[in-house]
């Protein structure tokens, strides 16, 4: 079984509130000092179900990233996972993409390699969490698409799936290839092995730009932007209190409902 995993590398999501801070006029978020960036958590979580189904399976797991920076730690700490291959999708024409110029990136890089059965993203990425990419990607590749997968097993050539749901659970069978997302339901990601670190330390990255991928610079970043940010910024949270009085507990408590009404909380 051929496996790719679409893993992002993002700010740590337990960063102290403290450390947290915004350029409202560049509208991006300011990477934490001391705090190393990580793999958004669903994506952990697909890694370890790419794991899962390889060694009930055999195959391969060829991991693909978009970004810049640290993102090849990103890739090399799937590699250390047990993934055999990763790619980094970088170039500046990809600065400014949406979920939909992520998805076509992706869409291109999937389709360079060629040869798969299965590619999993997590069902969503912990900073924006908007959980369009999977299921664009699935459209554009033509894939059957099961969203928030908990677990897989490979039945007469296509994927038993069980899908998480409010009510409980839910079962599909799906050819392959196909597309799949997942959430925490499947297990915690492993810890990459000493070996594996060593290994994933000494293997260089491949990067691919835009032109490997056969895209220009209108089908990417701000230019194929379906999404425009307007403004990003940090709450700002306040306290007040109100003190209501009567000359009896009734009347307090009809001064109490007609302000609550007057709030529009009533």
């Amino acid at each position: 079984m051929d496996i790719v995993v679409c893993v992002k590398q993002i700010m740590d999501p337990e960063v102290p509130p403290a450390k947290f801070q915004v350029d409202s006029k560049a509208m991006k978020v300011v990477p934490p000092e001391g705090i190393p960036p990580v793999i958004s958590p669903y994506d952990g979580n697909a890694m370890e179900l790419a794991l899962q189904l390889k060694e009930k399976n055999g195959g391969k797991v060829t991991v693909l990233s978009i970004g810049e920076g640290t993102v090849a730690d990103a890739v090399k700490h799937t590699l250390a996972m047990g993934a055999e291959e990763g790619f980094i999708l970088q170039d500046d024409a990809f600065q400014g993409s949406d979920s939909y110029s992520i998805a076509t990136i992706l869409t291109k890089a999937i389709q360079k390699i060629g040869k798969f059965d299965v590619v999993l993203f997590g069902r969503q990425a912990a900073d924006w969490d908007e959980g369009l990419v999977g299921a664009i990607v699935a459209e554009n590749l033509g894939l059957p698409l099961v969203t928030q997968v908990k677990a897989v097993a490979m039945e007469g050539g296509g994927l038993h799936c069980t899908k998480a749901t409010l009510e409980g659970t839910q079962v599909f069978e799906a050819a392959m290839p196909a597309a799949i997302t997942v959430g925490s339901e499947v297990g915690k990601p492993r810890l990459p092995s000493g070996m594996g670190i060593i290994k994933a330390a000494k293997k260089q990255i491949p990067i691919w730009k835009a032109a490997d991928l056969g895209l220009d610079a209108g089908q990417v970043g701000k230019a194929a932007a379906r999404r425009k940010l307007v403004k990003l910024f940090i709450p700002e949270k306040g306290r007040s209190c109100e003190i209501i009085t009567g000359g009896t507990p009734e009347e307090a408590a009809v001064a109490l409902a007609n302000r609550l009404r007057e709030a529009g909380a009533l």
